[in-house]
């Protein structure tokens, strides 16, 4: 996976933290300091999921070899399918009930609530690629999260709302189109 598509790739996981930062800055007119920690939590949280993730798919690669491509657009195909759906769908975000307290706790919580697709996605990477290249691929989704969330705390504090539904959908496009790469790339 190149530069590019680990960038996307980050994107796309990270729409949520953009989200729930934006959310949580806004109704709770937190200070940019408590912004801060809570945006390092997220990127440690979005980086951490798909590494774990990864770690799994590195073992189960040997033994589902000759499927792994198929495995992995699988779960970037239900991933992406389920944030274009939710979208459209307009679900609400269970998780900005959570938002109330700046505690490191709180903070958690958020983190791996926005971080659970990022598992699965890891998985797809452990098959797809090399420990070494996972890790290059984890440190962009960990920065770009943190920078991203940093961004929702901002325009937070400014009042600006984010097009959640359309970020939602373009992200899962993002993850489906990623996905169809890689089963190309084998098939092909």
């Amino acid at each position: 996976m190149g530069f590019v598509e680990a960038l996307l790739l980050a994107l796309a996981l990270c729409v949520d933290s953009l989200v729930v930062s934006t959310t949580t800055a806004f109704k709770s007119k937190m200070s940019y300091r408590r912004g801060l920690l809570m945006a390092l939590v997220f990127g440690f949280c979005q980086g951490a999921f798909p590494l774990a993730g990864a770690l799994i798919g590195d073992v189960a690669r040997e033994f589902i070899e000759s499927v792994d491509h198929w495995v992995a657009f699988g779960l970037l195909l239900f991933v992406g399918g389920r944030m274009i759906i939710e979208a459209i769908r307009n679900k609400a975000d269970e998780t900005k009930n959570l938002n109330s307290q700046f505690s490191i706790l709180n903070f958690f919580l958020l983190g791996v609530a926005t971080s659970i697709d990022a598992f699965a996605v890891g998985i797809g990477l452990g098959l797809d690629n090399p420990l070494a290249a996972v890790l290059w691929i984890v440190a962009i989704i960990c920065v770009v999260t943190f920078v991203v969330s940093m961004v929702g705390v901002y325009l937070g504090k400014r009042n600006i709302p984010v097009p959640e539904r359309t970020a939602n959908i373009i992200a899962g496009l993002v993850l489906i189109g990623l996905g169809v790469k890689i089963l190309l790339e084998h098939l092909l």
